[in-house]
């Protein structure tokens, strides 16, 4: 047998759907088929895809229509997420996708902007992101010359996932993938414990040279290869997501906003079609039918569509075991924050891409899958930890559990580094840029004690300059913009 000529994804909704896209797409070209086993759907009308920048670029790459994406899905666009406190007892911050400052004198902005805070300047971080500003007037913010040279300007999404998940099926028969539905599926496992098929039921049987688990959490795949799972829930405080749906806002943020009460949080996620409200606690602090008055009174909304499901962050130990590869919950399960579900999928296909076996034997490729798709897990969820360790919300015991979870090396480290000198150690395989960490530390309160010294060469009356500079600038730019209904309005 030569290297793999024929693949097939088993699964459900998203992770399904773009993987089998992802992949036909890629491999086409070599000859390489893709076959789809789709297995009953578990979203319900309130679920919503909170995306993060990257997934534009892949949509692009696999010739998504962004226009036509979001007039089938009724979604919108994000700028980023604002984080609140419900008690007003700690300010709010604003995680944006985009850059925080601009460079002056040729150096990263951050450290002009702790010795500035020290010196006396009463301006919050965010009010130096042109994405951060737009956001919180209401704008989108278009892309020219002036605004790329300035800084990295992204955006996300908010995508009803069942519409999202149809529109992705869509494309995958344009494609040209098999597609074959089935109510469950079990692994017909060789001679050598890798799978040889898959059993669809009512006498239907798929076989494959290599196979993705888009299964889910359960990870029926994997669990047949008898692959062990790790739990992460001494890092999080919250084990119960509430998901439901109020009335679409008169006028849409172009922005998730994340507010804290004293047993969780409660998520609210514009779109065209309505607003998504997550609610995610501690089922020990708070019953079900609490969450659900409670969800309602700190959204504003009248909510319908309730569906209360389980949190339970945790990897396999291998994402890639024998001829079958994990994607999505089937690989790693994180918490609900900073809506990280999509960018995992994408990066475990991006990196299984990248190692294709190109011969039979691919015990070193699915080492090296394995090593990398660890350290992305674990990138992504310090990102997530951070949130929850960092927070200085109000003294109570869902806030204090986070406060006393659970962190990683890499993350404790970190935040030593941030504290002493404000600035962010680089890791391999890091999904959130240096700026995002910075917004996450500052936004909850971490203050460095010193900056960076190179920095004390410019003048303090050139940093006011510059900081004049570019507020001025943001202001200008961001009064240029079209409102995110206009332009949803126009676009699609």
């Amino acid at each position: 047998m030569g290297a793999p000529s024929s693949i097939v994804v088993a699964g459900r909704d998203a992770a399904l759907w773009l993987s089998a896209c992802v992949l036909r797409a890629a491999l086409r070209p070599a000859g390489v088929s893709v076959t789809a086993v789709e297995l009953p759907t578990r979203l319900g009308v309130a679920d919503v895809h909170a995306t993060l920048p990257p997934l534009e670029a892949l949509h692009g790459l696999l010739g998504l229509d962004e226009a036509a994406l979001l007039r089938a899905t009724r979604g919108a666009f994000s700028l980023g997420q604002n984080f609140a406190d419900v008690s007003g007892a700690t300010p709010a911050f604003f995680h944006a996708h985009g850059a925080y400052g601009a460079p002056i004198d040729n150096r990263d902005f951050f450290p002009f902007w702790l010795k500035a805070r020290r010196l006396g300047l009463d301006v919050e971080l965010d009010a130096f992101s042109l994405t951060a500003a737009a956001a919180r007037q209401g704008r989108v913010l278009l892309p020219d010359e002036e605004t790329e040279a300035f800084g990295r300007a992204d955006y996300g999404y908010h995508l009803p996932a069942i519409a999202y998940a149809a529109s992705l099926k869509t494309l995958a028969g344009r494609l040209g993938v098999e597609m074959h539905q089935a109510l469950a599926v079990t692994p017909t496992l060789d001679a050598d414990g890798e799978i040889a098929a898959l059993d669809l039921g009512e006498g239907r049987c798929v076989g494959g040279d290599l196979f993705i688990d888009a299964t889910g959490a359960e990870g029926v795949l994997m669990t047949a290869l008898g692959v062990a799972r790790e739990s992460w829930r001494d890092r999080f405080p919250a084990d119960r997501v509430l998901r439901a749906q109020g009335p679409r806002l008169a006028a849409l943020p172009p922005y998730a906003d994340i507010r804290a009460w004293a047993r969780g949080w409660v998520g609210l996620y514009p779109s065209q079609a309505a607003t998504h409200v997550v609610q995610v606690y501690a089922g020990d602090l708070c019953a079900d039918d609490q969450a659900l008055e409670m969800a309602g009174r700190i959204s504003g909304q009248a909510l319908t569509d309730a569906v209360v499901s389980i949190s339970d962050p945790g990897r396999r130990a291998q994402a890639w075991a024998g001829n079958c590869v994990a994607v999505g919950e089937a690989a790693c399960a994180f918490d609900p924050v900073h809506g990280v579900e999509l960018q995992a999928v994408q990066l475990g296909l991006v990196h299984l891409l990248s190692l294709f076996p190109v011969a039979a034997a691919f015990g070193a490729e699915r080492a090296e899958y394995n090593a990398t798709i660890r350290q992305v897990h674990e990138r992504l969820r310090d990102f997530q930890s951070a949130h929850h360790l960092a927070n200085r919300y109000a003294k109570a015991p869902f806030w204090d559990r986070a406060r006393a979870a659970t962190a990683s090396d890499v993350l404790a480290h970190k935040i030593v580094v941030f504290q002493a000198r404000g600035e962010i150690p680089p890791s391999e395989h890091e999904t959130f840029a240096a700026d995002s960490w910075r917004a996450l530390f500052s936004g909850h309160g971490l203050t460095p004690e010193t900056h960076a010294p190179m920095i004390d060469r410019t003048t303090p009356e050139t940093m006011k300059g510059e900081f004049r500079r570019i507020l001025g600038f943001i202001k200008e730019q961001v009064l240029k913009q079209p409102t995110h209904d206009l332009y949803l309005e126009s676009f699609c």
